[in-house]
C-alpha cells in the first residue's frame, strides 16, 4: 500500500522543538534508564543551551559550533575521593542547534538522537573515553 501524503497544512504550523522541548525530551530518555544507572546519577544535572559557549569551543579547539551535540563538565565518579574539597555537581549540556542540525541530516528521530548524546555524556560521568564508548557500542552494534 503506498504511504499517505504528509499532511502540508500541519506541516506548516510547526516549528523547531525549543530548548524547553529538548530538555524534556532528555529528562524522558533519562527516566527509562534503568533505576540504578539513575541512582549513580542523582546528581548530574542535565542543561540544554542552543549552542557550547565561544569559551568552551575555543578550549576543546573546535571552529564550528555544530560540531559538538553535547558535553561532560565535571569530575567523573571514578576520579572521585571523599577527600575532595566540594565541588560543583556534574553536568551534561546538550546543545539544541547542532543535535537538530544532525536529525535533519539523518534518518533518525530526534528523541533516539538526544537519548544518544545523553547517554554518551552519561558515560563520562561513569569515567569512560570517548574510545571506552566507541568500543562499547561496537561491541553492542
Amino acid at each position: 500500500m503506498p504511504e499517505s501524503p504528509p499532511d502540508l497544512r500541519a506541516l506548516r504550523r510547526l516549528k523547531a522543538p525549543g530548548l524547553a522541548d529538548i530538555e524534556a525530551i532528555a529528562w524522558e530518555e533519562f527516566a527509562r534508564l534503568p533505576a540504578e544507572f539513575r541512582a549513580l546519577c542523582a546528581d548530574l544535572v542535565i542543561r540544554v543551551e542552543d549552542f557550547a559557549s565561544d569559551d568552551v569551543l575555543s578550549r576543546m579547539g573546535i571552529e564550528d559550533p555544530f560540531e559538538l551535540l553535547g558535553l561532560f563538565a565535571g569530575v567523573g565518579l571514578p576520579f572521585r575521593s571523599h577527600a575532595d574539597v566540594t565541588t560543583m555537581p556534574n553536568m551534561i549540556w546538550l546543545y539544541r542547534r547542532p543535535i537538530l542540525d544532525y536529525w535533519a541530516e539523518h534518518d533518525e528521530t530526534l528523541g533516539a538522537i538526544v537519548s544518544h548524546v545523553l547517554i554518551h555524556e552519561i558515560g563520562h560521568h561513569f569515567g569512560f573515553s570517548d574510545a571506552d564508548m566507541e568500543a562499547i557500542e561496537a561491541r553492542v552494534a
